[in-house]
């Protein structure tokens, strides 16, 4: 079953996300990591909203834990500073163009 993620980071900016996902997404961002079906990602109301989805919780799991942590605490310069607020579902319905 797919699983969502909807991060949300007091503050943050599109400068710090973009440090980020130039070094945990492959192709410097520019590609989705194994096991992602769709990523978004914008401003909203006093800071900045990541969602993905993934094919599983489980997929979703060995990249927070394999790559997104290890990743951000040792090689990002300039991410956002704060703990995201997360939101995690199971997707009952997920439609594609």
């Amino acid at each position: 079953m797919a699983y969502g993620i909807i991060h949300f980071f007091p503050g943050g900016t599109k400068a710090q996300y973009d440090a980020e996902v130039s070094i945990v997404h492959p192709n410097g961002g520019a590609s989705l990591p194994e096991g992602q079906l769709y990523h978004a990602a914008g401003p909203s109301p006093g800071g900045w909203t990541v969602v993905a989805i993934h094919d599983s919780k489980a997929s979703w799991q060995k990249f927070l834990n394999g790559t997104l942590l290890p990743t951000i605490r040792s090689q990002v310069m300039g991410g956002f500073k704060t703990e995201p607020q997360a939101t995690e579902f199971e997707v009952d319905h997920l439609q594609a163009p």
